[in-house]
């Protein structure tokens, strides 16, 4: 007996010295949470009802040329109810009123939120909806409504302010124009310029009122956003316009997979327009990439005015030079070159084959002068820059490639077939930058899209011209192959384009693509400048595997896409009837392209001008089509066109003032 009593006492004495030593290690953990770790375990605790959320900043305008909106920041907002913020009192003395206001503001009754707020406040709802997407005006009048007026704290009034990125051309330029969202790539001006246009975000305090959802502490931020500087492009959106509808116009018959249209002014390589289309799944035409800046490819014709500006410069040939055309097919390794024409041309002069795109005729001019020494060919094209990229701020511009008897994959073809335009690769930007070069005797210039950033009125920084090559070649050379380029038009490959009135200098391009895949597709190209005498803009057109059975040759479909922007830009009158081009694209910004004009000559044509039907309109849009009728606005509220002061088809007049109220 006493053995077991023994036992059961050593037992009781282990358990309370077990108890003993867990109640040591609790008290430490307690002094170790308390004293050592206490901070850390304070700050986690706090972080789970407080946090420090972004404010982002408000982005900067995009503006055109002529200060015409691309992009801008718009303020949304999104109210919110915290039922268990207002006291039984003013919640009771109030909840009608409110309820009242609410409806009238939405347009639904009084019951409606009568109800609605009452079953936020029994079930102490902290986060109930009322509206979202707000505008300032809106938002500004729903902080008075009753209860509301007392604020986040007395009231329940929970306001989320969201920035929006809208773009007034809609989706006509919107690959040039580009975004730049927080987890994506930046993609065009948006991207290239985000430095400038990003600003800086703030930090407001917010606590959690419930599972994953946040309110704001206080009416004021930790530390304000600042807002970002506004970009001034140089696009102009009136050319933009031209470009956009004559090439989508073209696509369309065509039933092309894809193309470009750029303009750029000579003197100051700035880009006045850039389109970019391609086909979707549903057959419909949109800003897919940006083909001009990224694509490069064979550019076949039109590089031919390279190898002859090439020998002409190292006078391996003169313009009259002749060539025998060899029947119309010349063989180089057992692969055929061919003229476009059956049974070639005969003997002709170097500046003949260049204006009917002699292949046979051009390709003997590079083969038999440089295949002794054919790095003589090719480092002439070095000294044009032909090898270099523009570094051009957007992202994505393709790699120009031109072979080197220096490098692993040069053969005996390599040669004959740079001669007329394969075996290389460009950019469509690359290409009309060289044809740039040549309007702008000899001085090649960097396309450029900026001219300035501001904040507000004050220049924060300006971009100026910026020259990559002083000389590509000789002005000899120059005046041959400018006179050259206006024959193309006049009696070569684009007669077809040539009118009269008014004078283009370019070449055309016709090649094949993806040919070690399958036949029959093409890349059809244009590319010149404007007046031909004295060159004002450059431009270049290339549309991608159009229909064969509608014509593939680049006279045919990227020549008119061409005519058609040089006549609308500089020599037609540009004015149209506003009121058929906004039944025509009701969606899109409508633009008038008076600027172009003398100001005596558009007053008088605008004149004549009938306001069309704005109702239903967004209020930039129809800002702009008023604008451009010469008349002066009036808003009253803000949103879309509720009415307008002056009925659709009234002839309208400078002196005019036409009342827009919005919803």
């Amino acid at each position: 007996m006493a053995t077991t009593n023994k036992n059961i006492l050593n037992k009781m004495y282990l358990v309370s010295a077990l108890f003993v030593v867990v109640a040591l290690l609790v008290v430490v953990q307690i002094i170790n949470i308390q004293f050592i770790e206490g901070d850390d375990y304070r700050a986690k605790a706090e972080q789970r009802v407080f946090r420090n959320d972004t404010i982002p900043s408000t982005r900067g305008n995009l503006y055109d040329a002529n200060g015409q909106l691309l992009a801008t920041s718009i303020s949304k907002y999104d109210i919110r109810f915290d039922a268990l913020a207002p006291s039984s009192k003013d919640f009771n003395e109030n909840i009608a009123a409110l309820a009242e206001e609410l409806g009238k503001k939405f347009d639904k009754s009084k019951s409606y939120y009568l109800q609605k707020l009452r079953k936020a406040h029994s079930n102490k709802n902290r986060y109930m909806l009322i509206a979202k997407n707000l505008n300032y005006g809106d938002y500004k009048e729903i902080r008075e409504f009753p209860l509301f007026e007392k604020g986040p704290y007395r009231g329940g009034l929970i306001v989320e302010k969201r920035i929006v990125r809208e773009h007034p051309l809609g989706k006509m330029a919107e690959r040039i124009v580009g975004y730049d969202r927080r987890g994506s790539a930046p993609v065009g001006l948006e991207g290239a310029f985000a430095p400038y246009l990003r600003g800086s975000d703030g930090v407001k305090l917010e606590q959690k009122i419930g599972k994953n959802q946040w309110k704001p502490i206080n009416s004021e931020n930790e530390l304000d956003p600042n807002d970002g500087f506004d970009v001034y492009t140089t696009i102009d959106v009136n050319m933009q316009d031209v470009a956009h509808h004559a090439l989508l116009k073209q696509l369309e018959y065509f039933e092309a997979d894809h193309g470009t249209a750029v303009v750029m002014e000579v003197a100051t390589g700035e880009i006045k327009a850039l389109s970019n289309l391609g086909r979707g799944d549903n057959g419909k035409y949109f800003e897919k990439r940006n083909y001009a800046v990224w694509e490069s490819h064979e550019p076949g014709s039109t590089f031919k005015l390279m190898s002859v500006i090439a020998a002409l410069e190292d006078k391996v040939v003169d313009t009259s030079t002749v060539f025998d055309t060899k029947g119309g097919k010349i063989s180089y390794y057992g692969r055929n070159v061919r003229d476009s024409k059956y049974g070639g041309y005969g003997k002709i002069s170097v500046a003949k084959a260049f204006e009917v795109s002699s292949n046979t005729a051009l390709v003997q001019m590079i083969q038999n002068n440089y295949k002794s020494n054919p790095e003589d060919y090719v480092d002439r094209l070095y000294s044009m820059n032909l090898n270099e990229k523009l570094s051009l701020p957007i992202k994505g511009e393709g790699v120009p490639m031109i072979p080197h008897p220096d490098d692993k994959n040069w053969s005996g073809l390599s040669l004959p077939w740079m001669g007329f335009g394969y075996g290389v690769q460009l950019t469509p930007l690359q290409t009309l930058t060289f044809y740039n070069a040549v309007a702008n005797n000899g001085v090649m210039v960097k396309p450029r899209l900026i001219r300035e950033v501001k904040s507000k009125e004050k220049v924060i920084e300006k971009f100026d011209r910026e020259i990559i090559n002083p000389a590509i070649c000789s002005q000899n050379t120059i005046d041959k192959v400018k006179v050259m380029m206006e024959n193309v038009v006049k009696r070569g490959t684009a007669d077809n384009l040539y009118s009269e009135n008014f004078s283009m200098a370019g070449k055309t391009g016709t090649c094949q693509t993806e040919y070690w895949k399958s036949s029959g597709n093409y890349i059809a190209s244009f590319a010149g400048y404007f007046p031909a005498d004295k060159p004002k803009y450059s431009c270049i057109v290339v549309i991608t595997k159009p229909s064969v059975r509608k014509g593939y040759y680049g006279n045919i479909v990227a020549g008119p896409v061409f005519k058609t922007i040089a006549q609308k830009i500089y020599a037609n009158n540009p004015l149209i009837d506003q009121l058929e081009l906004q039944q025509a694209i009701p969606t899109q910004m409508v633009v008038s392209t008076d600027s172009y004009l003398s100001k005596a000559h558009a007053q008088n044509e605008v004149s004549s001008m009938k306001i069309p039907n704005l109702i239903g309109m967004e209020a930039m849009d129809a800002i702009a089509i008023v604008e451009n009728l010469g008349a002066n606005v009036i808003l009253k509220g803000s949103g879309k066109v509720k009415s307008q002061s002056l009925k659709a088809g009234t002839k309208i007049s400078p002196s005019d003032k036409v009342t827009l109220t919005l919803i």
